[in-house]
């Protein structure tokens, strides 16, 4: 019981810091993108979204090893094995030089080939979009080292530091947002170059501290331990299908786009995308938190306390991102016309329907978290994988038909929502969670919470003329009335009594 309570504690703590990180984030990413995008224009913006997510793609092939490291890594120190978690470390660094060679190679062979000759850019913009290739492929290098050290400071729950990098790294990129009305050449590639600037400060940053830190970063050698390397490349072999599949039905349809609509298109995603991972932060920064405590209770065998975690947390995370976004929904037009002030094309549409797809991601990710600590990952992989597949081929068959940009958003919508109970229904078969108890308790009540926490923000947004003033009405009473719904029909008995308990120790303590 004192250990689930100090875990609590360590969750709660873990969670505010990171909340504090995500407002600062959030303000200073949302300004910067506004400063960018007038210093930038629309086209340049365009191309800068479209070939650095192209390089991105190669996500495909690094993610799945970088969630073995964390994975590994997270489930060494929930054994308390020390010798253990310094060969994976050592392993991890080893193979992440190996995998950054192999992918440079094949970006400057057949990735140059495809962005020189298949992506819709402009002829004059040619030279200016290959250095952005260049510098994109040496920032995402350059992430990937950073891997087992961003790892680590995780794994130890170390999210002060966390914190304090990511917000270094976003008020450098503000910094860089002011300084390209100053850029001595071509302003998108004097952008790319500063960016790959900040992503070697933050490499460098991140391996001093983690080497001062924690021992197995401190006494590391440059090795591979062949059962550590076997297992996590299993590991990540079968994980390598799920990253495809994401990665395929983001960048993926981002270049669809790309060929049939151009890279203003490109612009007003990039726009939504920039939206969607912010307010996604208001669950990731939980999830976070929480997902370090649901491997290391895989580990140490208590699944009682997994499962546990796996139902609050999925509920908890949903009901964060409510809370934003019903009014950002509500109200799209109004804040990209103050955030951004010329809006392209598509990108509030772009962003209402990104709004929905956060939703549905985040009913998946702890889930997705329990069957990862047990490492018995291939059907899970296999299955998921299939299912989500479908979104990259449906798009382009849309495409072809004429249907407008937006159909891709909604394909994803309804594939992802399918992969909702499909990985429901593998967690019973895999780690033993209760589907039925899952789906009633969690996924009904989380239904019945957003359309009744819907109906009165929506009757306030029809009732009132567009303006700043309604913007601020809906946002305030949305946040409320959403407040009042989830502790209503949202929350349950033990639940309720635990946000009864807390409020009364915070009024004694005032």
């Amino acid at each position: 019981m004192t250990d689930a309570a100090s875990n609590s504690r360590r969750i709660a703590k873990n969670t505010l810091v990171l909340y504090f990180r995500m407002f600062v984030l959030m303000l200073v990413s949302l300004y910067t993108s506004r400063v960018v995008l007038g210093a930038l224009g629309v086209e340049n913006y365009g191309i800068q979204n479209v070939v650095a997510g192209f390089v991105s793609m190669t996500t495909f092939l690094t993610g799945s090893l970088s969630s073995a490291v964390s994975r590994f890594m997270t489930y060494g120190l929930g054994k308390g094995d020390m010798p253990e978690l310094r060969k994976i470390f050592s392993s991890a660094v080893s193979i992440q030089v190996i995998m950054s060679a192999a992918i440079i190679l094949i970006l400057e062979t057949a990735g140059l080939w495809f962005v020189n000759g298949r992506l819709n850019i402009p002829p004059e913009r040619l030279n200016a979009a290959g250095w952005v290739y260049q510098f994109s492929i040496l920032a995402f290098v350059l992430g990937l080292l950073n891997t087992p050290f961003n790892a680590a400071i995780v794994a130890h729950e170390k999210m002060s530091v966390f914190a304090y990098i990511s917000i270094f790294e976003a008020i450098c990129k503000l910094a860089i947002a002011f300084l390209l009305k100053h850029s001595p050449f071509d302003v998108l590639v004097f952008y790319s170059l500063l960016m790959v600037t900040v992503s070697l400060a933050v490499r460098l940053i991140s391996g001093i501290y983690c080497k001062r830190k924690f021992e197995e970063c401190r006494k590391y050698s440059p090795s591979i331990d062949k059962e550590i390397f076997k297992s996590m490349f299993s590991f990540a072999g079968w994980n390598f299908f799920g990253n495809t599949a994401f990665i395929l039905n983001t960048h993926g349809v981002n270049i669809l786009m790309n060929i049939f609509f151009g890279v203003t298109t490109n612009a007003a995603r990039g726009i939504a995308r920039q939206v969607e991972s912010v307010i996604s932060q208001f669950s990731t920064n939980f999830m976070t938190a929480v997902n370090p405590q649901i491997t290391k209770a895989y580990a140490s065998g208590d699944t009682g306390y997994m499962h546990n975690l796996i139902r609050r947390s999925t509920k908890f995370s949903y009901y964060l991102l409510l809370f934003i976004a019903i009014p950002l929904f509500l109200e799209t037009e109004s804040v990209l016309k103050i955030w951004l002030g010329n809006v392209p094309e598509h990108a509030a549409a772009f962003t209402r329907l990104s709004i929905i797809s956060s939703l549905v991601m985040i009913l998946g990710s702890s889930m997705y978290t329990a069957i990862m600590a047990t490492g018995n990952i291939r059907k899970y992989q296999i299955i998921v994988t299939f299912v989500g597949c479908w979104v990259f081929p449906l798009t382009y068959i849309g495409f072809l038909l004429d249907m407008p940009p937006e159909a891709a958003y909604i394909i994803y919508i309804i594939v992802y929502l399918i992969l909702v109970f499909v990985r429901i229904f593998l967690a019973r078969q895999i780690i033993g969670l209760d589907a039925g108890y899952f789906i009633r308790k969690i996924i009904l009540t989380i239904a019945a919470v957003t359309l009744a926490a819907s109906v009165v923000p929506f009757l306030v947004h029809i009732s009132m003329e567009m303006s700043f003033l309604r913007l601020v009405v809906v946002t305030a009473v949305s946040i409320l009335y959403t407040a009042a719904v989830i502790y209503v029909i949202g929350l349950d008995k033990s639940e309720k009594n635990f946000i009864i308990l807390k409020s009364k120790e915070m009024v004694k303590w005032h």
